[in-house]
Formats: structure tokens, sequence, C-alpha cells
């Protein structure tokens, strides 16, 4: 009935079931070791031999080759949670396969897989119910402008993943999002773009070292040798092309018969060059910037005027760049019009570590709307490590980004997770049927988060949910795990009390547990898995099988 070479997986005693929960428990068994502060990192090599040493699961997912459909779903929520929310991907990934590890036990005491899709099904209905109690007691963001609250919304996303640096970084990441907000929203609200926040990766020095900066940072310096040390309120004109001869589009013939002719022809190629830089400093202009290359020629003319010129070869780059000086990028040679010419505060040539950056900063003194982009300047030893850092702080300005639209928070440190798992352990109770397996199962998977938490960190897992299912029995709903063992003997502590508090996104951890549980059915309905035969009849690659 089907094209040779395709393969297929019966549901005979729900085997293919229990394969894709096995592929899917895999990839939750890699992920989950690198959940919280204490997570251990991953060095995956990738097959351009790429190293890369990171504890983001978001970064892990994308780079490992999966293949089987059933893991490719969970990892496709993951992607689905770092592009919406920018964090939480762990929590996507590890909840997923806890759930399906547990469906595992619940197959083999005979329960049918239409009855556990019910179970959790009404357990995750009820886990949304639950989820607005969670911020009870708990301090919401209630001015995204306000460095002291944003710091204090980014340090534990920081904290998840370079603990140890938040107290630099994240202070770095409230001043670069407050700086780039706009105030365009009805009903006074703020909005962030999170491209608005740029990276400048400088090898050498320490984290300590990096700065934050308003404005653009071009880790290079100007083409003209004559440069500025600083320039003060500089008119700056953009050109997409590059500065040279253009070249007719018709191939066409110059015929010389004297070296009069030759000068001639040079010559008026020169003047032309000439007119162009000329009335570029006649209309004002400091700065030239080209989205090309600068020929020897327009070099010569753009020092003897007296012109500072910077080459961008990325038109990315070029349309950021044109967005934080507020110009038009040109697309012909010629002297700019005043509206079409953008205007920095200040532009200065530095050199950090051994390397010239041409710094465009637009000073703190005008409001922050006049500041389109803002660049974190980044320190550190070895380039994995500013990599890593890179990731950290893209994770600190999704979660800037979602606190404008929802500040509402929750506690961290499995302390939410334990209440919930409280709430639906009593809801199972209630629940007559087959569902109310499903259900306690739910909620037992929900005990991962501390579990996890308690493994990484080095601490007798069983013990610490014990003393916590204690505690929050007792309605004490904001203890959670403390992985710096800081009260002696216990391994909890109240996340809200703690410094820094330790808090998590309503919106971001509400998403990750309903991508999980979408994630998590959807495997779960699938009862046979065809493939078709691959295209391309040629051999399979040498070592593609060892993946």
């Amino acid at each position: 009935m089907l094209k040779a070479g395709h393969s297929y997986q019966d549901n005979t005693l729900d085997a293919t079931t229990l394969r894709n929960i096995e592929a899917a428990k895999n990839l939750s068994q890699i992920i989950k070791s690198s959940l919280g502060p204490q997570g251990m990192n991953k060095l995956v090599i990738t097959h351009l031999e790429k190293i890369i040493v990171t504890s983001d699961a978001a970064t892990i997912v994308k780079e490992l080759e999966i293949v089987h459909p059933a893991a490719k779903m969970v990892s496709m929520a993951s992607e689905a949670q770092d592009s919406e929310c920018g964090d939480g991907t762990n929590l996507v990934v590890s909840f997923a396969g806890e759930l399906l590890t547990l469906t595992e036990e619940l197959l083999r005491m005979g329960l049918h897989t239409s009855e556990i899709i019910a179970g959790y099904s009404k357990a995750a209905v009820k886990l949304v119910e639950e989820f607005p109690s969670l911020t009870k007691g708990v301090e919401p963001c209630r001015n995204a402008k306000d460095e002291a609250e944003l710091t204090r919304v980014i340090t534990p996303v920081i904290m998840a993943k370079q603990c140890g640096l938040e107290a630099i970084l994240a202070p770095l990441v409230a001043k670069a999002c407050i700086a780039v907000m706009s105030n365009k929203v009805e009903g006074g609200g703020v909005t962030l773009s999170p491209d608005s926040v740029r990276v400048c990766k400088i090898l050498g020095g320490s984290v300590s070292q990096s700065t934050c900066i308003r404005g653009m940072v071009l880790p290079r310096a100007p083409e003209t040798s004559f440069a500025y040390k600083s320039l003060n309120q500089a008119k700056i004109v953009v050109f997409g092309c590059g500065m040279e001869a253009s070249q007719t589009e018709a191939k066409g013939t110059v015929l010389m018969k004297s070296a009069e002719d030759l000068k001639g022809y040079n010559k008026s190629e020169e003047t032309k060059m000439e007119e162009i830089i000329k009335s570029i400093q006649t209309s004002g202009a400091q700065v030239v910037v080209a989205g090309g290359a600068v020929s020897e020629m327009a070099l010569h003319y753009l020092n003897k005027y007296q012109l500072m010129c910077i080459k961008i070869a990325s038109k990315w780059e070029l349309r950021r760049f044109c967005k934080a000086v507020n110009a038009t990028a040109l697309v012909r040679l010629g002297a700019p019009m005043a509206d079409e010419m953008g205007l920095c505060d200040l532009v200065k040539v530095v050199e950090i570590g051994g390397k010239h950056l041409t710094v465009f900063e637009q000073t703190a003194s005008k409001s922050s709307q006049e500041c389109r982009i803002a660049t974190i300047v980044l320190r550190a030893s070895t380039h994995s490590v500013l990599a890593d850092l890179e990731r950290a702080i893209e994770d600190g300005v999704h979660a800037a980004k979602s606190a404008c639209s929802d500040g509402r928070l929750v506690a961290g440190g499995g302390a939410a997770e334990m209440q919930l798992r409280t709430a639906l352990m009593q809801f199972g109770d209630t629940c007559p049927g087959l569902d109310q397996y499903a259900i306690r199962a739910f909620a037992k998977a929900l005990e991962f988060v501390p579990r996890t938490l308690a493994e990484n960190s080095g601490q007798d897992a069983p013990s610490v949910l014990a003393a916590l299912a204690a505690t929050h029995s007792h309605s004490e709903f904001h203890f959670g795990v403390d992985i710096f063992e800081t009260e002696a003997g216990t391994g909890i502590k109240n996340m809200i009390t703690a410094d820094p508090p330790i808090v998590d996104l309503y919106s971001t951890k509400l998403s990750a547990f309903r991508l999980a549980v979408d994630a998590a059915i959807t495997v779960l309905r699938v009862d046979q898995i065809i493939m078709a035969k691959q295209s391309g009849g040629g051999m399979p690659m040498s070592g593609m099988n060892g993946h």
C-alpha cells in the first residue's frame, strides 16, 4: 500500500507509546541536570566542530540533532517557549519528560491511554485555575521603568544561568532595558523590543569590567586615519552602498591614445569623488557610515575634508545603526538632506582589551525615548564564557519584556510547584473513577523541580521534599529549596524573604506548563508511527549513523 522503503510501527501492547515515552524521557534526562543555579553544563560539539559549553536548555535542544518524532515534539514545545518567553525551556522539556515517565507506570498498572489523557487534561485545567493563587503574598513588578524593581525580576533569571555573576549582570541588563523602553502604549504601559538591546563581546578582562552604553558600539576603528578622539553633537550620514566609483551596468570600452587621455580619465573620476565628499562636508555631516567597500580614492578625500568614516558590512547592523542615530540609509552617493542625517550626542573611539571600538552614545541627559538602542559591552576570559554570558543576558532581556506586559510574580525555587502539587493532590482525592490516578501522577510530576534542584546542589532530595511537603501543608506557600544551604540542616527557606528574593515570572511559568502538558498529551495520543522513505538515493554520509 505504501512506497517501498517506508517504516511502520504498530501499537501492539502499547509498544509505540512506550517507545515514544522512552525517547522523550531520554531527552528530559539530558536536560534536567542543567536546571537551576547549580545545574551542570553540557559540552556540545556541533557538526561543524564548534564547541558550545552551556547550561541553557534552549541552546542544548537546538544543537542536538534529534531524529525521533516524539522527542522532536517536545523539542518543538521548548522552541515555542523560547520564542514566546525567552526563558523556562528547561521546565518545558523536564516536566513533559517527567509526565511521560509517570505515564509509563500508569500503563503498566493497566490504565488505558485515553483515561490517562483525560486525567492529565483535568489536572491541567485545575492547574490553570490554581495559578492566580500563587501570586498571593508576592509583590509584583508594578513599574518596569524602576531599576530596582526590574533588577529584582531579572536577577533570578540570570542567576539560574550564571550563578555568582547576577549582582554584576542584572543591573546592567536593567539599565539597558530601561534605556530603550517606549511609552507608546494605551493605559500608560511600556513596551520593550529585545532586539534593541545589543551585546558587544570583548575578549579579555573580567566580567566586572562590563559596562552598559546608551547607544551603539561598533567593534572596529574608523577607516579614515584622521579620527577625532571624540565628537559632540555629531551629524551622521549613512549610505547603504559602498563609497567607490559606480560601475556601469553595460560593458563599455574606452579608447585611449595618449598618456594625457589616461590622466584626463582618472582626473574626471577623482574630481567627481571630491565633489561628492565636499558636498557631504558642506551639508554639515561629520561622520560618514558606508554599507560597503570604501575605495582608496574616497578615503583620500575623506581624510582631506576631515570626515570620520566607518564601514558596516551587515545590512541588519546598518539598519540598527540607523535606528540608533535616527538616520535614513541613502542608496546613492551625494549630499544628504537635513532630515536624512542622524544625530549623536557623543562619538568617540576607545581602546578596550587591545581592540578599538567606535562608540555612538546618546547621553542620559535626554529622555529615554531619545535612545533607541542600548549596548552591553561584555568582558570575559574565553569565547565560550562570553557566548554563555550573552545567552544569559538575552534571557534577562526577555524577562524584562515579559515584566512590561505582565508584572505578576510567583515564588521560585520549587515553591510554586509544591503549592500546585498540594492543591492537585487534594483535587485528585475528590475525583471518582480512574482519572484520579492520572491526576495524582500529574501532581507527583510537579515534585521534579524541587527534587532536581536539591539533587543538582548535592542535597538529600527525599528529606528536602518531605520538609517542603510538611511546610506547604501548613500553608507556608513561599518555601522552596535552599540550594546554598544557608539555613543549616533544613535544606529549605522562604524564597520571598531571601536576599535576593527568588521569584519567577507568572506568565513565563504558566506558558511553560501549558506547552509541556500539550507536548506530553500529543505524544500520548500517537499510536502508530509511519515514516516515509527518506529522499535522495545516495549512501548516508559517514558518521551520520553514530548520531
